[in-house]
């Protein structure tokens, strides 16, 4: 028996390759046409996801979140500030999405990327929008000083799916939260609790305004998960070389009951009747069962 032609076959590996970087649509198509993608995975099916909490340790709450290789880092810090006049017993998150060059090849040095602000006030409105977070919880004394809380998401790795990755790095991160033991002094300012005795002496005991660090209740927590829609088909979780060629973006997120918070369609017309639109809702609850799951199994509530 001969020994397998290893020439030939990286011959044919070439030739695909440069098929691929050639015709990227028509490559694509192929697999499609059978139902399958490229990385071997259905086209409904999302990619492996691992989340992973309290890597930073200068932040108050952390996480890092990786579905496939799109990587997100969240991190957390606390500040205390005077609240609004409007609402006296609120604290309030500031959400900041960075890209750095490190994490694409399209992200050029000293020119912020087009996709940062956008996803930043995406994540903001999300939060608002299914109330996730009471910024009642944050308030430390009425009308005096509230929490404001930072929360800086770095992509590490942009491999598509960005938004998705980022809202799960934040939640994550959330989860992971762990609001500073806090109280008045004798000067009626807020101080931190460090647990030293001596140094808490002069804390007046009636007026701490918690005692030790706490976590913060997450009332309503946000799942998304964005589909390429392409001419009869629908491709759940989409690598960046997938969004590159293909112009129908689908991003669906639902909450912890599965009720639809936001629908956003950037791209083409394709698909836009409503039976793709249950389909990419239908995609989006299967998604948000094993993300609760992988939550689920970290106790995030």
């Amino acid at each position: 028996m001969g020994l397998p032609d290893s020439s030939q076959d990286l011959s044919t590996e070439m030739e695909v390759d440069a098929f691929r970087r050639l015709f990227p649509l028509r490559f694509f198509e192929r697999h499609l046409s059978e139902s399958l993608r490229p990385d071997g995975r259905p086209l409904g099916k999302a990619r492996d996801t691992i989340v992973n909490l309290g890597l930073v340790s200068s932040a108050d709450g952390s996480a890092l979140a990786k579905i496939g290789s799109t990587t997100m880092l969240a991190a957390i810090r606390m500040e205390v500030m005077s609240p609004s006049t409007d609402s006296p017993d609120e604290g309030c998150i500031a959400v900041e999405f960075h890209m750095p060059p490190i994490c694409s090849p399209t992200v050029r040095p000293g020119r912020p990327a087009d996709e940062a602000p956008v996803i930043s006030k995406r994540l903001s409105d999300i939060f608002s929008s299914c109330d996730m977070i009471d910024l009642k919880e944050l308030c430390l004394v009425s009308g005096k000083a509230a929490w404001m809380g930072y929360l800086d998401i770095y992509c590490l790795d942009a491999d598509g799916a960005l938004f998705d990755a980022a809202l799960l790095s934040a939640v994550a991160a959330f989860s992971n939260l762990q609001i500073p033991a806090v109280a008045l002094n004798d000067n009626g300012r807020i101080v931190a609790i460090n647990g030293e005795q001596e140094e808490n002496a002069s804390i007046k005991e009636k007026e701490a305004v918690n005692k030790e660090k706490r976590k913060l209740t997450l009332k309503n927590i946000p799942f998304a998960l964005t589909c390429i829609l392409h001419k009869k088909y629908i491709l759940a979780d989409p690598t960046a070389e997938e969004e590159s060629i293909m112009d129908t973006l689908v991003t669906v997120v639902l909450d912890s009951s599965d009720q639809i918070v936001s629908f956003n369609k950037s791209g083409g017309n394709a698909l836009a009747g409503s039976s793709a639109i249950k389909s990419c809702v239908e995609l989006a609850r299967k998604r948000g069962k094993e993300l609760k799951q992988i939550l689920g199994e970290m106790d995030i509530d």
